[in-house]
C-alpha cells in the first residue's frame, strides 16, 4: 500500500477525485430547489459565465452577428464549443460542471513539483488544500463558469516547467515554458503581468548567477517571443521556430536574445502591465476623456469590491482558510525556500496574491497553491521532527502517520466548513430566466436591451439581444447614459435611450468595417459616445445637451430598444446613481436623488424605524434622517393579486412634504424617495408601472422584472 501511495499518478487521481467530490456539495444542497434550474439543468452562478456561454453557443449555432460582443474567438468559448460537440452532455450541464473538473486540475502541477523536489507527500497535502481553499473554491466551484477554472492551473504549470528547466537544463523544458506562456495568454489575455514577473525573476538570476550560460539566454529568448503582443498563432509559430533553432545550434544565443527583446518591445512591451496597474492600484474617483469636449466620468473601479482593499483576516482566510493557517503556511514556505532555493520561482504567484492587500480580493487566488505548498511542507517537516525527537521508535511510523492525518484535517477543516456554508445562488432564478426566454421569442438579435451592466451578459445569453454595457464594457463613460435613463423622468430617459443606442450601434458598425485597417487608416471617433452625441447635436456643454434631450430630433435606428428593470437592481440603486450624479464638464458631484429601500423594519405604536438614524412618525408624518427632519408627502401602497397584476393606493399626507413612502407589500419592503426619485423612470416604470404610453409600451411585467419597449 505504501508503495502504491508513493506513485505520483495515484496521488493525482486521489486528489482529483477529492477535489471534484467536494464540489458536489453545492449540487446536493440545491438538488431540491427548483428556482436554480432551467431546462432541467442547474444554472450557473457567475454573471461573467454568460459571456463565454454566449460565445460558445454562437460558435455551435454559427449565429454570430456582425459587430456584436459575442466572444466567438475566445479560448473559453472555443474549448466549450468543442467539448459540447464531442461529449454526450447538454450544453447547460457542460458549462455548469466544467469549472469543477478544470479547476481540480490544479493538483497536477502541485504534485509534479513535489515529485521533482522529493517532497511527494507534502505536495499531496498541498494539492488537497489548494483545491478547496476559500478563494480558489469560490472561483472554481460548480456553476462558476469563467476563465478562473484554468487561470491558476496554467501559471502553476509554468512554475513546474521553469523548475525543471533550472534543475535539468534540458531544452524540452524551454519549449514547455514557451508553450505554457502561449497557452496561458490564449486562455487569459490579461496574463501579461504574471508572465513578465516570471521573466524578470529569471532575468535577475541570469544577471547574477549565469551570465555566461547559453541555456538561460535561450530560456529568456523563448519567454520573450512567447510574450510578444502578437496573435496567438504567430507567437506559437515563433516558439516552435525558435525551439528548432535551439535544437540545431547553441550559437548566436546573445544575438537571438537581443532580437527577442526587440520583438517584445516593438509589439507592445510593458503597456498592458501599466494599464492594469493604473486600473487596479492607482485608482482615481473620476477620469477625463480628452475630446473636443473633454468630459469627466465617475470611475467604475471605485465601486468594484474585487478592486477594493481588504482586511488582513479576510486576506489570510481567502489564501489559507484561516489567519492561523496562513501564518503556518508562510512559515512552511520560508522553510521550503531555505531548503529548496529553486522555489523562489514561485514568488511571482505569491506576490500577485499578496497584491490583494492593496489591489482587491480577486488576486488572493494566485497565492493559494504556493501557500498550500508551504502548509504541506510544514506538516511533513514537523512530522519528521516529531518522529526523530519525540515519538518512540516502536510507534514512530504510526504516530507520524497520525500526525500527518490530523494536521492535514486541521488545515482542511476551515475550508470544508466554508464550502458547506457557501450556498451561493444562481445569477438569476428560473422565473427570471423564463421571462427572458419568452422575451427572446419577440426580440431580434439586432435589438438592444438597456439594463445595468450586472445583467448585460445574462441578457445577451437568454434574451439574445444586444446590450449597451456588461461585465466587460462598463467604464464611467459607458455607464453614464444608462444611469441617467434610470434616474431621469420618462421623456429624458426615452430620448437618452435612443441617442445612446444609436451612437453605440454606429460606433460598432464603423469598427466592424474598419477592423482590417491600420490604426492610421481608421476613423478618429470621439473617445466616448456622450462626447460624440453632444458634438453632433451642436452643443459644447453637456448640461445644455441633457436639458434639451426631449426636444432634439430622434436619431435614426432601425431596430427596437427595450428597457429591462429587475427587482434585484433595487439594492444597488445608490451605486448606480453615482455614475450620472456629476457635472460632466468639471467632474463635480451633484446631489443624488434620495432612495432608500429596506425589508427590515422595526415598528411600534407610533414609529417606523428604517435604520439606526432613520425613523418615521406614523401619526405626524415626520421623517427623521440623522440630524435632519422632513415631512412625508405621500404614502403609496403597491401589491400584486393572484394573477400577477399590480394594484396601487395613494394617500396624500402633506402636500408640502419632501419625501414619499412606498410600501411594496408583496416584497414586504419599503421605499423612501424624494420627489425627484419618485418621478424617475425606474420608480415610475418598475415600482408603480406608471408609464407614458407615448414613450413606452410594456412587453412583460412580472414581480421579478419589467420589460418595456421604447417607442420609435
Amino acid at each position: 500500500m505504501q508503495k502504491i501511495l508513493s506513485k505520483p499518478w495515484v496521488l493525482i487521481l486521489i486528489a482529483l477525485s477529492f477535489s471534484i467530490l467536494v464540489r458536489m456539495v453545492w449540487v446536493v444542497q440545491f438538488s431540491e430547489i427548483s428556482s436554480v434550474r432551467f431546462n432541467d439543468a442547474f444554472m450557473i452562478n457567475t454573471n461573467d459565465g454568460y459571456y463565454w456561454a454566449e460565445g460558445a453557443r454562437d460558435i455551435l449555432n454559427d449565429s454570430y452577428l456582425e459587430g456584436s460582443k459575442s466572444p466567438v474567438n475566445s479560448a473559453t468559448s472555443i474549448v466549450t464549443a468543442f467539448l459540447a460537440k464531442i461529449l454526450p452532455i447538454s450544453f447547460e450541464n457542460l458549462i455548469f460542471y466544467m469549472p469543477a473538473f478544470f479547476g481540480s486540475l490544479i493538483v497536477l502541477p502541485i504534485i509534479l513539483i513535489g515529485a521533482r523536489l522529493g517532497q511527494l507527500h507534502a505536495a499531496f497535502i498541498a494539492s488537497l488544500l489548494a483545491a478547496i481553499t476559500v478563494s480558489y473554491y469560490n472561483r472554481t466551484m460548480v456553476g462558476y463558469y469563467d476563465t478562473d477554472m484554468l487561470n491558476i492551473v496554467l501559471p502553476l504549470f509554468m512554475v513546474w516547467s521553469l523548475i525543471l528547466a533550472f534543475l535539468s537544463q534540458e531544452k524540452s523544458y524551454i519549449l514547455f515554458t514557451g508553450l505554457e506562456i502561449v497557452a496561458y495568454r490564449w486562455w487569459y489575455p490579461q496574463s501579461y503581468a504574471l508572465e513578465f514577473a516570471f521573466f524578470g525573476l529569471v532575468l535577475i538570476y541570469v544577471l547574477f548567477k549565469e551570465r555566461n550560460n547559453p541555456y538561460f539566454f535561450q530560456l529568456l529568448s523563448m519567454m520573450l517571443i512567447a510574450m510578444m503582443g502578437l496573435p496567438d498563432l504567430v507567437r506559437l509559430v515563433g516558439v516552435l521556430v525558435l525551439y528548432g533553432i535551439f535544437l540545431y545550434t547553441n550559437k548566436y544565443t546573445k544575438t537571438l536574445l537581443l532580437f527577442a527583446l526587440l520583438a517584445f518591445m516593438l509589439t507592445g512591451g510593458l503597456m498592458p502591465i501599466l494599464e492594469k496597474l493604473q486600473g487596479y492600484v492607482f485608482k482615481t474617483p473620476t477620469f477625463v476623456l480628452e475630446d473636443e469636449i473633454p468630459l469627466h466620468f465617475f470611475s467604475v473601479m471605485q465601486t468594484i469590491r474585487e478592486a477594493s482593499n481588504i482586511p488582513f483576516d479576510v486576506f489570510a482566510a481567502r489564501i489559507s482558510g484561516h489567519w492561523s493557517s496562513f501564518i503556518v503556511s508562510m512559515i512552511g514556505y520560508i522553510l521550503l525556500l531555505k531548503r529548496y532555493r529553486i522555489m523562489f520561482l514561485s514568488l511571482p504567484m505569491l506576490g500577485l496574491g499578496f497584491l490583494a492587500y492593496v489591489g482587491g480580493l480577486r488576486f488572493t487566488i494566485y497565492a493559494v497553491p504556493i501557500a498550500a505548498l508551504g502548509m504541506g511542507y510544514f506538516i511533513v517537516l514537523a512530522g519528521e521532527f516529531f518522529k526523530q525527537k519525540i515519538f518512540s521508535q516502536r510507534n514512530s511510523s504510526f504516530l507520524y502517520g497520525a500526525w500527518i492525518f490530523v494536521a492535514s484535517i486541521m488545515a482542511l477543516y476551515p475550508n470544508l466548513t466554508h464550502i458547506v456554508n457557501y450556498k451561493v445562488p444562481t445569477v438569476l432564478n428560473s422565473s427570471e430566466v423564463a421571462q427572458l426566454d419568452a422575451f427572446s421569442k419577440v426580440s431580434k438579435p439586432a435589438d438592444y436591451t438597456i439594463a445595468w451592466w450586472d445583467y448585460g451578459y445574462p441578457l445577451r445569453y437568454y434574451a439574445k439581444t444586444q446590450t449597451l454595457i456588461d461585465g466587460g464594457q462598463h467604464s464611467g463613460a459607458e455607464n453614464f447614459p444608462v444611469s441617467f435613463i434610470f434616474f431621469q423622468d420618462q421623456p429624458k430617459a426615452a430620448a437618452m435611450a435612443r441617442f445612446a443606442v444609436s451612437y453605440e450601434a454606429k460606433r460598432r458598425a464603423i469598427k466592424w468595417k474598419e477592423r482590417q485597417l491600420s490604426e492610421d487608416e481608421r476613423t478618429k471617433l470621439p473617445s466616448s459616445n456622450m462626447s460624440w452625441m453632444i458634438q453632433e447635436s451642436g452643443f459644447s456643454d453637456s448640461k445644455e445637451f441633457l436639458s434639451a434631450l426631449p426636444r432634439l430630433k430622434k436619431p435614426e435606428f432601425d431596430a427596437n430598444i427595450y428597457l429591462y428593470l429587475p427587482f434585484r437592481m433595487i439594492p444597488i440603486m445608490h451605486t448606480i446613481s453615482r455614475f450620472s450624479a456629476l457635472n460632466l464638464m468639471d467632474g463635480s458631484p451633484k446631489k443624488s436623488p434620495f432612495f432608500l429601500f429596506t425589508q427590515r423594519i422595526q415598528e411600534d405604536k407610533d414609529i417606523l424605524k428604517f435604520a439606526s438614524n432613520i425613523t418615521i412618525n406614523k401619526s405626524s408624518g415626520k421623517v427623521t434622517l440623522g440630524n435632519q427632519e422632513a415631512m412625508l408627502k405621500a404614502l403609496v401602497t403597491v401589491w400584486y393579486d393572484g394573477d400577477g397584476k399590480l394594484h396601487k393606493s395613494y394617500k396624500l399626507i402633506n402636500k408640502d412634504g419632501k419625501l414619499n413612502l412606498i410600501y411594496m407589500q408583496s416584497y414586504k419592503g419599503f421605499v423612501l424617495v424624494d420627489d425627484l426619485m419618485y418621478a424617475s423612470t425606474f420608480v415610475q416604470l418598475f415600482v408603480l408601472e406608471e408609464y407614458d404610453d407615448e414613450l413606452f409600451s410594456p412587453i412583460s411585467l412580472t414581480p421579478w422584472a419589467k420589460i418595456y419597449q421604447i417607442k420609435k
